[in-house]
This record gives structure tokens, sequence and C-alpha cells, in this order.
């Protein structure tokens, strides 16, 4: 066994045996069935892979997976006082809006690349892997970042502008009304 590989399954052990959600759930499998519980993660990631590479609802699977452990995660980390954990899951979800964005334009692609739901499925779980550098950690700070920082200027002010013309509507409206209002209780009291 490749030392890559041996560390993946170290610390793949490690977080099965640790407690929480994660590792009281695979205990619960592991007393039930008499598997160990490596054993138990490795088929059921089997499983999925096999799922999302030809089962029907692999979209769905891939989007629930990159969805649901984050909000999760997102929800704890809202309620505790430590901020990294608040900033790890608020760049998974920049990057995880980012690339909807882009899959909504490219989504003819999900029908030409071979294993397109196992393949996003991969890179969501890259991104929301609980490392520093992960996946959403990177492309943050090497495409987002670099993009935001050289267009913001521009989008703060057309948000400023659209704000001030959204503002003078809405006086616009609200005088008319007011308007509006002042005629019908003239007529209403004409016709008393």
């Amino acid at each position: 066994m490749s030392a890559a590989m041996a560390s993946f399954q170290d610390k793949l052990a490690k977080s099965l045996n640790q407690k929480g959600m994660i590792g009281d759930t695979f205990k619960v499998l592991e007393d039930n069935t008499g598997v160990q519980r490596i054993y138990i993660a490795y088929g059921i990631g089997s499983l999925v892979a096999t799922w999302l590479a030809f089962g029907f609802g692999a979209q769905l699977l891939a989007n629930t997976i990159g969805f649901a452990y984050p909000a999760y995660c997102s929800i704890r980390a809202l309620e505790t006082t430590v901020k990294s954990d608040d900033t790890q899951w608020l760049t998974y979800w920049v990057v995880f809006a980012a690339f909807s964005v882009v899959e909504y334009f490219a989504d003819f692609i999900a029908g030409w690349v071979p294993f397109y739901w196992l393949s996003k499925c991969l890179f969501m779980v890259w991104c929301m892997a609980p490392m520093e550098n992960n996946g959403a950690a990177i492309i943050y700070s090497k495409v987002i970042l670099p993009i935001f920082k050289k267009h913001s200027p521009t989008i703060d002010r057309a948000i400023e502008k659209a704000g001030s013309k959204a503002g003078d509507i809405f006086d616009k409206a609200l005088d008319k009304a007011k308007d509006i209002a002042a005629e019908a209780q003239l007529n209403k009291n004409k016709d008393e």
C-alpha cells in the first residue's frame, strides 16, 4: 500500500472513530453488522461512486452531497464563537455558488462528459475537505478573489447607482400613491 493511501486510510479511520454524528453513526452500523467501520465506509463510498457514475438520480445525489454536509457544518459553525470555521464554510458557499452559476450556463456538458456527476461530487468533496488548503480555499484565493478585486469598484458603483434609482422610483411611487389617496378622499367627501 502506498504512503498516500495509508495516510488517507489512517485519517479516514480516525474520523470514523471520533465522537460526533459521523463517528456515532458508524459505531451503530459496526455494532449492528459486525463489519469494521472502515469497510462500511469503503462500501458506502463504492456504492455512491457507482450510483454517481451510472445511476438514475445522480444529479440529485451529487447536489445533495454538495449541500447537506456543508449546510450542517455551516449551522454548527454559526453556533460557535470560533471565526475560522465560519470563514471556511463561507468560502465554501462562495465557491459553491460560483460553480452553480457556471454550471447553469454549461449544463450541456453534463451529457457530454463521462462520469460528470461523479466528477462534480469529487470536486465538491475536495472543496469541503477538512483541511486548510482545500478546494474552496484554493479556488477562492486563485480565481474568485482576484476577479472580485478587479471588478469590485465597478460593481460597487453599479449597486450604489441602482440603489439610488430604486430610491427615486420608490419616492415617486409613494408621492403618486399619496396623490391618488388624496384625490379619492376628495371624491368621497364630494359624494357625501
